[in-house]
Parts: structure tokens; sequence; C-alpha cells
């Protein structure tokens, strides 16, 4: 009779543990998930905006958000859904990264990229691309299929094509709009410092299992020369992601947000610190970077779906996206 008692007793013991199991992930797979992205900071002023230009930004993001957001409704990784969102604008004339790239002093589109997990920490970069024609892909690869963090120049293309990602010809990236900008600039060249920085494109997101993941891509800086590598590339400066803080992207005076590693610093404000992601942003971005003297915006998500998108510019290029709620899109300050 004991015996009986003792079997029937851990049965339901073991009943009791596989239901407490199968309640936490179904809460885990429940739990808030969404996407954040931005296409650049900077001068963006309603004044300067015609109607048909406005339409076709918010289009574009609105098409980037729902590309990433499908993949997470879906039970598809953070990794997944940014990759997705940053190739949708990459392939975009309209920003700075991938087609549209803004031209360095020779005329040429050199490309910087990165791509950050935040549940492993693995991360990868590139920097100095001329030919792949979704950088963010090489960023993944790096990440995903060499033992370092970051590739430059010929050798990470040789990588890539190694890995059959898409080449393109040099002129694939310039459009006739960067190109009459980077003639007047030559004629001009006393004017450089006033050149909008904005349109460097990324993506933050978290997914259903609670993983974060960052993606950041960029043309650079207009009439950049000697190799410049702005912070885009740089992980901790223009992009970092950590499980147990948050996922950054930025946009904006590369020089500065590699000098405050800006991205690192709104997770390390909330690891040490304890800031919410909302303070810890607005301390990075409002406070350090401004009193440095640097212009550009942030985009990011925490690990428990709060969202922070400032920016200390006229203007940022920014969407999120989550679950439960409606597709958000903003260009300008207001």
């Amino acid at each position: 009779m004991a015996f009986m008692f003792k079997r029937a007793s851990l049965s339901f013991f073991f009943y009791a543990l596989i239901l407490l199991f199968n309640q936490s992930i179904i809460s885990q797979t429940n739990s808030k998930y969404g996407i954040v992205i931005h296409g650049g900071a900077g001068t963006i002023l309603r004044t300067s905006m015609t109607p048909e230009k406005e339409a076709e930004y918010t289009a574009k993001l609105n098409e980037a958000l729902q590309t990433g957001y499908n993949i997470l409704e879906t039970g598809g990784t953070s990794l997944d859904a940014i990759n997705a969102a940053i190739i949708i604008l990459e392939d975009s004339p309209l920003f700075n990264a991938g087609k549209g790239a803004v031209l360095t002093e020779k005329g040429a589109a050199e490309l910087d990229v990165s791509i950050m997990d935040g549940k492993t920490l693995m991360a990868g970069a590139a920097a100095g691309i001329k030919h792949v024609k979704n950088p963010i892909n090489l960023a993944r690869l790096v990440m995903e299929k060499s033992p370092h963090v970051m590739m430059i120049g010929a050798g990470a293309e040789e990588f890539a094509k190694e890995n059959n990602l898409e080449m393109v010809d040099n002129s694939y990236f310039i459009t006739k709009e960067r190109w009459e900008s980077y003639k007047k600039m030559r004629q001009r060249e006393e004017e450089r410092k006033k050149v909008e920085k904005q349109g460097t494109v990324g993506a933050v997101a978290l997914d259903k299992n609670g993983n974060l993941a960052a993606g950041t891509s960029t043309g650079g800086m207009m009439m950049k020369k000697f190799g410049r590598v702005g912070d885009t590339p740089v992980i901790g400066a223009g992009t970092y992601a950590n499980n147990n803080t948050c996922a950054v992207s930025a946009t904006g005076h590369g020089e500065y947000f590699i000098r405050l590693s800006v991205a690192r610093d709104i997770s390390a404000l909330m690891e040490y610190k304890n800031f919410s992601l909302s303070d810890a942003a607005n301390e990075v971005i409002m406070k350090k970077l401004t009193a440095l003297g640097g212009t550009g915006g942030i985009i990011a998500i925490d690990k428990n779906g709060s969202v922070a998108m400032p920016f200390n510019t006229e203007g940022m290029y920014r969407g999120y996206y989550l679950s439960g709620e409606k597709p958000n899109v903003k260009i300008y300050k207001d």
C-alpha cells in the first residue's frame, strides 16, 4: 500500500514538473517582442521635405519594419529579423547605406557594417567594402563563419566571394542624387563640414525567446578620405547587443560615437548602475554626446521590450513595431 502511494506521489510530482515546464515555455513564447529601425539622423526638417519624398521615406521604413516583424511574429530570431530589415534599407536609394551610399573624396562608395547577437555576444563587422551588394550579410558571415570580429577591404571581399555573396560593380551603389552632391562638394570644398551625415541605417530586435540583436550599415561620411572608418563597424560604438540589458544601433558623427563608446555605454549604465533604457540612452546621447559636440542618435530595445530613440539633431528617420501594437514611423523631432 505504501509502495503504491509512493509511486502515485512520484507520478504526481513529475506531472507537476512537466506542467510547470510547459507553462514556462508558453510564458516565454508569449513574451513581448518587437523591432526598431532607423535610417539616419541629421537636419531633417518638415519645411524642406516634399509630401512625395516624405511618403517615400515613410513607406520604405514601414516596409522594413513589417519585414522584420513578420519574422519575429512567426517565431524567427532577432538576428534574422534585423538582417532582413536592414537589407530592405540597404537596397533603397533613400539612405546612406548600400545603394545610395555617399561617396569618398575619390568618388567611390565605401561601405561599413556590423551585427551583434545579444545571446552569445558574438559579433561581426566589415569596413571599406566596395563590391558586396548587401554588406549586412557579410557582417553576419564574419560573425558566424570566421574566428574574427572585423574584416576590412579586399580581404573582407575575398571572404564574401568564398561564401557566395552577391557582388556588384561599385557603380551600383552610386545614385544620380549622390553623384550630383559629390560634384558640388568637389567644387565647393570649403562647405564640406555642412554636408549632412544622415542616412546610416540600423535595426534592433527582441524575439519571442528573449534574445536581442543589433545591426548597423552605412556608406560613411561624404568626401571621406585616407581610409576613414566611422563608428558603424566598431562594436560598442555604433552597434551593441546583450541579452542582459539592451540592443543598440547608432547614427551620426562617428568620430564622437567612437570616442564615447556610445552603444556599449548605454548597456553599461543599465548593467552597472541599474538605469532604465530611457534614462541610459538620454544620459549618453542628450548629455555626454551633446556636451562633447557630437551629433546623432540611437535606437534601442531592452530585454523587456521597452524602446528608446533619442537624438540631438533636427530629425531622425525611425520606427518601431512591437507585439500588441501598430507600427509607428517618425521622421521629425516633433
